[in-house]
């Protein structure tokens, strides 16, 4: 009960007034320089989304992917994910856990599940191909996936490399669920398949 108290007077100012909420744009630059103090660059993420997606899209490239996962993080589902999981992760190469959570999140063990039922919650917003994409990028984690998932160094990324994962496969989601509209669309080149000229243009009820 002190902790719950502890939390609601943190959100109060001198005078006993509710603090104002954090705006959008507050959320999504901590969330961003959170990701880079961690050693994850948005260019890394988009390797990922172009392995992911570079059989499907014709002329796809990895800077054409920014664009979508740049979208994906502006999600504040997204971003409360991201924060939460990377807060964790700090307070595991800390020891700043409670045993035996400490323990469990600093080992990864193989048991807990709790950091891809937060990834869950990225994969959740581009459909069903979403779960295909992290599925098979987190069995052959390509890319900084492999350096996350590194227990040598020392680091802990029990949640940060599952959150990766699921940001690079909501990307190649967007890229998937657009490339049909364009296709379907009839924007076609000249060898009769679907361009991909324009990485951010948007399907139908897109996002």
């Amino acid at each position: 009960m002190a902790v719950a108290g502890s939390q609601r007077r943190g959100r109060e100012t001198k005078g006993g007034s509710p603090m104002a909420s954090i705006r959008s744009e507050q959320l999504h630059r901590a969330t961003l320089e959170a990701l880079a103090e961690r050693g994850v660059r948005i260019e890394q993420i988009a390797e990922i989304v172009h392995f992911l997606q570079r059989d499907y899209v014709p002329g796809l490239t990895p800077e054409m992917c920014i664009p979508h996962i740049q979208r994906v993080l502006e999600k504040r589902e997204v971003q409360h994910a991201i924060l939460t999981g990377i807060e964790l992760d700090r307070l595991a190469e800390r020891s700043a856990l409670s045993w035996p959570l400490q323990q469990v999140i600093e080992t990864d063990e193989s048991l807990y599940g709790i950091d891809e039922i937060l990834a869950l919650s990225i994969l959740n917003i581009y459909g069903s191909i979403g779960y295909t994409n992290y599925g098979y990028i987190d069995k052959v984690k390509h890319g900084i996936l492999h350096r996350l998932n590194d227990k040598s160094t020392g680091e802990v990324h029990t949640f940060l490399d599952d959150l990766v994962a699921a940001v690079a496969a909501a990307a190649a989601s967007r890229i998937a669920h657009n490339h049909r509209a364009i296709e379907e669309g009839g924007a076609e080149g000249a060898d009769g398949e679907a361009t991909f000229d324009d990485p951010v243009t948007e399907g139908p009820g897109d996002a």
